[in-house]
């Protein structure tokens, strides 16, 4: 019996976000492309991935300044993540995935950050940046207190939402990892899987930390 752990990622049929199903399986995991529907005791846990910006109408805010909305995209993943969250399965969002995941529960986002230029991606790839992490979170057990991610988004979490504890900030502030205060809901801001294996780099901290660190939090729920 195949006892490999079953991760779904929430994405349309036609879009293929390879870097997170290589990452995970070079960690011994299945990455599994889910529907709105999809039953969570199918699965192990939930990524919710990078991407687009969410729609400021998720948030009750107008549209000042976020770009390639999809809307379809975010019934589809607040869908899963509501059926996950729900069901007490784990989460793990990451960059859009960490907005989306503060905006389920009520938190608001910054639509495009004063400091953008530190942490937008660009032609030449993502920017890279120090970040420093609360004493005693769940992050600094990873990485210790002040460690370089990469970065590559204009947005950022503004208010945190319900149950929401932060974890993470870079030096100008930007909130760059979380945890509930109650659910397994976890969440970065950097793109870990473009961090780890192929896509490791020599001026970050190893992204494969994080994403197994969740793995066997999963695990260890089965």
């Amino acid at each position: 019996m195949d006892n490999k752990l079953r991760i779904a990622i929430p994405l349309p049929p036609d879009v293929v976000y390879a870097n997170y199903f290589n990452a995970l399986e070079s960690l011994g995991v299945d990455g599994v492309k889910i529907a709105a529907d999809a039953d969570p005791a199918d699965f192990d846990g939930l990524l919710l991935p990078g991407g687009a910006d969410v729609d400021p109408a998720r948030y009750n805010r107008p549209n000042t300044a976020a770009v390639d909305i999809e809307p379809e995209l975010d019934e589809l993943q607040l869908s899963a993540l509501d059926r996950f969250a729900k069901a007490g399965r784990p989460v793990f969002g990451i960059c859009r995935g960490h907005q989306l995941l503060n905006v389920y529960l009520g938190g608001t986002l910054i639509q495009n950050l004063p400091s953008c230029d530190i942490h937008r991606w660009t032609e030449d790839g993502d920017r890279v940046h120090i970040t420093l992490a609360e004493p005693g979170s769940w992050i600094e057990s990873l990485y210790g207190a002040r460690f370089p991610t990469n970065s590559a988004h204009h947005q950022a979490v503004e208010t945190p939402g319900r149950g929401m504890i932060v974890d993470q900030r870079s030096e100008d502030g930007v909130i760059e990892a979380t945890h509930h205060g109650t659910l397994p809901l976890f969440s970065v801001q950097w793109h870990p899987e473009r961090m780890c294996f192929a896509k490791k780099r020599e001026d970050t901290v190893d992204g494969s930390v994080v994403i197994k660190w969740f793995l066997d939090f999963c695990a260890a729920r089965r």
